[in-house]
């Protein structure tokens, strides 16, 4: 009796997660911009824009996604490379390793630390936080290597601003995920992250329930901002002017949202 009160108890505890319904299908909808993003451009027109002839329109639930790109060159964050003057630091990791004294200049300037410097490989954390090579400093997709490109000042900030832009323009309130593609440690490729964020929950916590089998989840904060950008990488890419997608059918928690809970404190960071 003892033993069928148990397992009476254990699948009783497990109905928190086994009785949730499962998830839906899942679909990405390409964003493809007919022209190059401006300085003061209207990220939420272009976008509405670029929808309109294909006849596609924001729905309830969906969630929008955008390369970081299109949102520096929006605000501006583009510099001219003739007007670095790089440092002597600068100039002699550059020529040991036949790189660009400018960029790493920039990468210089842009960083808060450097976490890294290995094989030709800067590795820094900006003033976000984020640990990537570079300090997220780009010259692809710009101008040919005339200009870099920086990452937005506050990304989150700017994932608010066209959050409410197209809030005004909908009606609805679309999360909005702002991306970039860092590497990873032990791992081989690059793969989008989530570096800026708007209306919804960052990470889904799990810690507490109960799976099927009546097993208390003990590790279960799942991030899945960076799911969902790296989900849109498979679509958004470098050659195929697709800087921004639609994901629709994924349950979301909606809240203000912040990039801050998906960043490791340095004190519990096994990599550094």
């Amino acid at each position: 009796m003892k033993t069928r009160r148990a397992i009476s108890s254990r699948a009783a505890a497990g109905e928190n997660l086994a009785s949730k319904k499962p998830q839906s299908e899942i679909r990405l909808i390409p964003i493809v911009l007919a022209d190059e993003i401006q300085s003061k451009d209207s990220l939420a027109e272009k976008l509405l824009q670029s929808l309109a002839p294909r006849h596609i329109v924001f729905e309830s639930g969906d969630i929008l996604v955008v390369k970081h790109k299109i949102v520096s060159k929006a605000e501006g964050r583009i510099v001219d490379l003739a007007s670095i003057k790089p440092s002597a630091a600068a100039v002699a990791w550059a020529k040991k390793y036949q790189l660009d004294a400018r960029v790493i200049e920039l990468a210089l300037r842009e960083s808060g630390s450097i976490i890294r410097r290995k094989n030709g490989v800067l590795i820094t954390e900006t003033r976000h936080g984020f640990i990537c090579a570079n300090s997220g400093v780009d010259v692809s997709n710009v101008d040919g290597g005339r200009h870099a490109l920086l990452l937005p000042a506050d990304p989150d900030r700017s994932a608010r601003e066209l959050h409410g832009a197209l809030k005004k323009r909908t009606a609805l309130g679309i999360p909005i995920l702002i991306t970039d593609s860092f590497g990873r440690p032990w791992r081989e490729g690059l793969v989008d992250f989530c570096i800026g964020i708007a209306g919804m929950k960052a990470l889904r916590d799990d810690r507490g329930q109960r799976d099927p089998h009546g097993y208390k989840l003990q590790a279960s904060l799942e991030a899945v901002a960076d799911e969902l950008a790296a989900a849109a990488g498979l679509v958004c890419g470098k050659l195929n002017r697709t800087p921004a997608c639609i994901i629709r059918g994924f349950r979301y928690e909606p809240a203000r949202g912040r990039t801050r809970d998906l960043l490791r404190p340095a004190a519990s960071d096994l990599f550094r």
